[in-house]
């Protein structure tokens, strides 16, 4: 008896791939995936803190032995805060004309040191940046110490400079107990540490700039200021905005300078700003909820820049 006859096999046609919607969602969904990791250290360090604060600051909150016991109250802190006179009179006056003044003389300074290089050879250049980086590097707490020895009354080489011209009597004159005076150092103090990545970050911006368009300006007779406003500043405009966004957000919460100076930590009140404020609240008066409090404006204030920095970027980007 024959075998039964098979039938040939049909051909088969080409394999189906994922449908396009299913790519798509691949697409969207492998970038969180793999950022997922890294979001949840982020969370853990900086967004659960962040939650305990404000939540700190609905709290009358009272230190036990064993930890702590809190009792919520509202925003009877905030109300306290934005009702004190001296948050208004002293403490936001000193922390917005103090950032506003380190951030134009940081982006100016670290604007003019960045041209200085670009004119430089490829051995003085590294040579001089890497001077410059040395500013930068340098921890906070010894800059400030540095700043302060500096203009100590009696023996300090700026106090001794000013009585040799006439200016003040370094035996009596206290540097640190004036308010102008006292933030005048500590703005130097800020923009001799800050203006380094400024100039840095804006050299890497001009020697991206073709010299061609400098010699077009040339021979059209535009001056070196002109050169500078029309060719230098539109080009890289995006990197001055980005320095300029994050010198401000540094220089709103600067702590450790104000605190290591004299008067800085609480003594003299006329010198407080938010960051400092908050921290003597909380710490030196014991009162939690009302540094937390603080802490959550100074937060919003932050947030308030970081928004404006990212909503320039973006619409930067969508005109290029």
């Amino acid at each position: 008896m024959p075998a039964p006859r098979k039938e040939p096999a049909r051909p088969r046609g080409p394999r189906r791939g994922p449908t396009l919607r299913r790519k798509r969602l691949i697409a969207t969904v492998r970038p969180w995936l793999l950022l997922t990791p890294s979001l949840v250290v982020l969370a853990g360090l900086l967004l659960w803190p962040l939650v305990k604060v404000v939540l700190l600051s609905f709290q009358d909150y009272e230190v036990k032995f064993g930890g702590g016991v809190g009792t919520y109250i509202g925003l009877a802190h905030y109300s306290d805060l934005l009702t004190d006179g001296t948050l208004w009179r002293i403490v936001l006056p000193n922390t917005v004309v103090f950032a506003v003044a380190c951030v134009a003389l940081t982006v100016a300074l670290g604007t003019l040191a960045a041209l200085l290089l670009q004119r430089l050879g490829p051995v003085w250049r590294a040579v001089c940046s890497t001077a410059i980086m040395a500013a930068w590097a340098m921890p906070a707490v010894t800059g400030t110490y540095v700043w302060v020895w500096l203009f100590t009354a009696d023996d300090g080489m700026m106090s001794r400079l000013a009585g040799s011209l006439g200016l003040i009597d370094p035996t009596t004159t206290n540097w640190f107990t004036e308010r102008l005076s006292f933030y005048a150092i500590a703005t130097l103090n800020v923009v001799h540490h800050g203006f380094p990545f400024v100039a840095i970050t804006v050299l890497a911006g001009l020697l991206t700039i073709p010299k061609e368009l400098y010699e077009a300006g040339m021979i059209d007779g535009a001056s070196a200021w002109q050169r500078f406003w029309k060719i230098t500043v539109p080009t890289i405009k995006p990197i001055f905005l980005v320095v300029t966004i994050l010198s401000t957000i540094w220089d709103f919460k600067v702590f450790t300078q104000i605190y290591l100076m004299p008067g800085g930590a609480g003594s003299n009140e006329d010198v407080l700003n938010l960051g400092v404020w908050s921290y003597q609240r909380a710490f030196a008066q014991n009162d939690y909820g009302a540094g937390a409090a603080t802490a959550v404006l100074l937060t919003l204030l932050l947030l308030v820049i970081t928004f404006v920095y990212i909503r320039t970027l973006f619409k930067e980007s969508d005109e290029l």
